[in-house]
């Protein structure tokens, strides 16, 4: 952040975030909302790339758009195991970051690139009440359950089969949890469909259906470094957050229930602020989770459809990531569990903040917080959400007001 933004007034400020806001949205929308499936473009390719620790073969597939753009994911647990893009000057670096083989993604943790669920997030206690049953969960977060369990959707390999893409190309991946898998009700039919269209946008559409009254939350826990996987820290990378408010946590980094606003802490990231800047306050929701793993409750009212929630943006390579959602927030990490004791997909150890993950989800713990948005699922009622990564660079779009 250059000091000319540090003394920049409150109307500059309010300027610089509206022109961003317009950008975004004009730059992301088009073109985006409109679903029908149309010819296909680009690539899909697939191969070997090993077999799970049970015996099941896993193969990886590669999504390449006419512009040379590349995602690479597994079908085990639809891991994205990389992200090349370009830079301003048009060089493609791998933006995501990874673990080296199969086997790690089976044993360690991080979640890295994966579809979370069937709940995303944590859930207090490892238990919710739903129709007046308990249910008792499986703890792998302390006392609590986070992404699901510790033998999740991340953990199973999907069915992956080609899907039809508007400008683009698509693949599905379905998988079948079974009623009480990681002790959650119910049988649950869950799609996600990965498209990489023809101009560098990653989408990703997720639907489920049940057989018995359940909870659901899903997400991708890609972790982006737009300086490229294994570059170092992102706390000079900029953020902005199109969230007024967020959910604060107790020490076990579970929601006390307030939704609070950001305004005057740590979490206000309305104008764009690099992630470092405050990553080490004193303010005490910073020290219990040892830098952002926060949920921000996002600038949108219900029903609104696919909005803006975030850009980051690297002054260095000028690479820039627009995320748009449908979904009410989105979960920030800073990678506060990276210490340096695992060595990732670049060859490079992984220490905080080498990577930030924008999340897109439901609040974490809602089953037990009943002024959160339901996250309950019906039989008969299909679960929808979106999710766009549109990747740019300033050479090509005007950089981050700073």
């Amino acid at each position: 952040m250059t000091k000319a933004t540090e003394r920049g007034s409150p109307g500059r400020h309010r300027r610089d975030t509206n022109a961003l806001r317009e950008i975004a949205l004009g730059g992301v929308l088009v073109g985006l909302l409109a679903a029908e499936p149309a010819s296909a473009a680009g690539t899909l390719e697939h191969a070997p790339y090993g077999k799970t620790q049970n015996g099941q073969a896993v193969d990886i597939f590669t999504m390449t758009n006419e512009l040379g753009m590349r995602v690479r994911f597994l079908s085990y647990g639809g891991v994205i195991t990389e992200i090349d893009v370009p830079d301003r000057a048009g060089r493609m670096d791998n933006i995501a970051l990874g673990q080296r083989g199969l086997v790690e993604y089976e044993t360690l943790p991080g979640h890295f690139g994966a579809i979370t669920g069937r709940y995303a997030n944590r859930i207090g206690g490892a238990q919710f009440t739903l129709n007046g049953q308990t249910y008792r969960l499986i703890a792998n977060n302390g006392a609590n359950t986070l992404h699901g369990g510790p033998n999740a959707l991340d953990h199973q390999v999907w069915t992956v089969a080609p899907a039809t893409a508007q400008d683009g190309v698509a693949a599905s991946l379905s998988y079948v949890s079974k009623d009480g898998d990681q002790n959650f009700p119910g049988t649950l039919t869950t799609k996600v469909v990965y498209t990489l269209t023809d101009d560098n946008v990653l989408r990703i559409d997720y639907t489920a259906t049940t057989d018995k009254d359940t909870v659901v939350n899903f997400t991708n826990h890609t972790y982006f470094n737009l300086a490229g996987n294994g570059s170092g820290s992102v706390a000079d990378q900029l953020l902005q957050i199109d969230a007024d408010r967020y959910t604060p946590t107790g020490s076990d980094q579970i929601p006390t229930g307030e939704i609070a606003p950001v305004d005057g802490t740590p979490f206000d990231f309305r104008q764009v602020m690099p992630i470092g800047a405050r990553l080490h306050s004193a303010f005490q929701q910073m020290v219990y989770a040892h830098g952002y793993d926060h949920n921000w409750v996002l600038n949108k009212r219900e029903g609104d459809g696919l909005t803006f929630a975030a850009r980051g943006y690297d002054p260095r390579t000028g690479r820039v990531v627009d995320c748009l959602t449908t979904e009410p927030a989105v979960q920030v990490y800073t990678g506060n569990g990276l210490n340096g004791s695992l060595v990732g997909s670049a060859g490079t150890t992984y220490r905080q903040t080498d990577g930030f993950t924008l999340e897109t989800q439901h609040l974490p713990d809602s089953p037990n917080k009943p002024n959160f948005p339901s996250t309950e699922l019906k039989p008969g009622r299909e679960f929808h959400s979106t999710t766009v990564y549109r990747f740019s660079s300033d050479a090509a779009l005007p950089p981050i007001p700073r």
